[in-house]
């Protein structure tokens, strides 16, 4: 990979990251397991209480990035279908992975598409409300969940590259972008240590957008109808 590319060529790869690290998030890594297993570790070591297991989640999500050495625990499955620097790659697994698991713990499906999309929205940060108002859609209400449960495949899309190009351009203004400044942006490894105000941050906005939509679950294809909604989450 050159040093710099075209803004669209790294919308388009950043946005190519973002599915392969979602893609190995609800996938079983080994040594490390699924963000389901994630989740479910931490559900039974809070006794069962999705609220407290979830801010348990983060707080040892953010620990355990921070430690030295987490690209080369995981090993070749760092290795990726596209070309970006492995700290990115690795940033956006961590990060994935972590939001999956509470968008888990707060009962939604995260192998559906919608789920990615709102996964790929808390990478975002604070310009997830941007975001969200340019497809007519508020923040961290049922009605927000809802909206984007309705949405087509074809919006999906259209908000995940939104994301991308949120990504890109807050890396950069210039016509040409060093793909490797998007790292600090979505949380970068900084001198060897996570940016773990910002992973903070992202589990916070998680907690936000994943609302429970409705009791009951049998008519909701996005959330799992095998359980009831936790509760205080």
């Amino acid at each position: 990979m050159t040093d710099e590319i075209d803004p669209s060529q790294a919308i388009a790869v950043v946005t190519q990251a973002l599915n392969w690290a979602y893609d190995r998030s609800t996938a079983a890594i080994p040594g490390l397991g699924s963000a389901a297993d994630l989740a479910e570790r931490h559900l039974k070591s809070c006794g069962g209480l999705p609220a407290k297991a979830i801010d348990d989640l983060i707080v040892w999500q953010v620990g355990y990035a921070g430690a030295a050495g987490f690209v080369s625990n995981i090993g070749g499955l760092i290795t990726m279908p596209v070309a970006v620097p492995a700290n990115l790659a690795s940033v956006l697994l961590i990060q994935l992975r972590m939001v999956a698991a509470i968008a888990y713990l707060k009962g939604y499906k995260i192998t559906d598409e919608r789920v990615r999309t709102m996964a790929f929205i808390c990478i975002t940060g604070s310009a997830a409300a941007t975001i969200l108002q340019e497809f007519g859609i508020g923040l961290g209400t049922k009605l927000s969940a809802r909206l984007i449960m309705q949405i087509s495949g074809a919006t999906l899309a259209k908000i995940n590259q939104a994301v991308g190009f949120r990504l890109v351009t807050k890396a950069g203004t210039t016509g040409l972008i060093n793909l490797t400044k998007v790292v600090p942006i979505v949380g970068g490894i900084v001198g060897g240590a996570f940016d773990a105000s910002v992973t903070r941050g992202i589990g916070a906005l998680a907690k936000k957008i994943f609302k429970p939509l409705d009791d009951d679950r049998s008519t909701d294809p996005i959330i799992m109808p095998e359980a009831a909604p936790p509760s205080g989450t």
